[in-house]
């Protein structure tokens, strides 16, 4: 009997152990998502709209702060038509993967012109992202802009 005692305390090292790789993937997964968000926002920033064309999922949509829902092909016509950031960054972004799975939290700091008047706008956001064969990508973004800073 006191060999089968000792067997759960073998066997903790080798559960660590396997657990390594888990965490060095779900590492990888997070640092893969992140580079995501930048180059999403790289794309609005240089008015990139083929880019995001060929890299958000077919089926995504945006809901806005206004509770209005676009797809991928109003994005990329609402880029085509004219709309220009000349900052489009996220910030304190947080990802949390489950699976093929992920969501991303964070500020995104959008600033430019509408109508001929300069704007700053600050929004809170929440990005699903699932992986896919080629990788992840971004299937849903929701956005609720904040209130100015007082």
């Amino acid at each position: 009997m006191p060999a089968i005692a000792a067997l759960p305390a073998l066997l903790l090292p080798v559960l660590l152990l396997a657990s390594v790789p888990a965490r060095s993937a779900q590492k990888d997964d997070v640092q893969q998502i992140l580079q995501a968000e930048r180059d999403i926002c790289a794309a609005f920033e240089r008015e990139d709209a083929n880019w995001l064309e060929q890299h958000l999922d077919p089926t995504f949509t945006l809901t806005s702060s206004t509770g209005k829902v676009t797809t991928r092909a109003d994005e990329v016509a609402d880029l085509r038509g004219g709309t220009k950031y000349d900052v489009f960054r996220n910030r304190d972004s947080k990802v949390r993967v489950y699976g093929d799975a992920a969501v991303v939290t964070g500020i995104t700091r959008v600033e430019g012109k509408s109508d001929g008047k300069p704007y700053a706008l600050d929004f809170q956001f929440t990005d699903t992202y699932v992986r896919k064969p080629a990788g992840w990508v971004i299937v849903a973004s929701h956005a609720s802009r904040l209130p100015p800073p007082k």
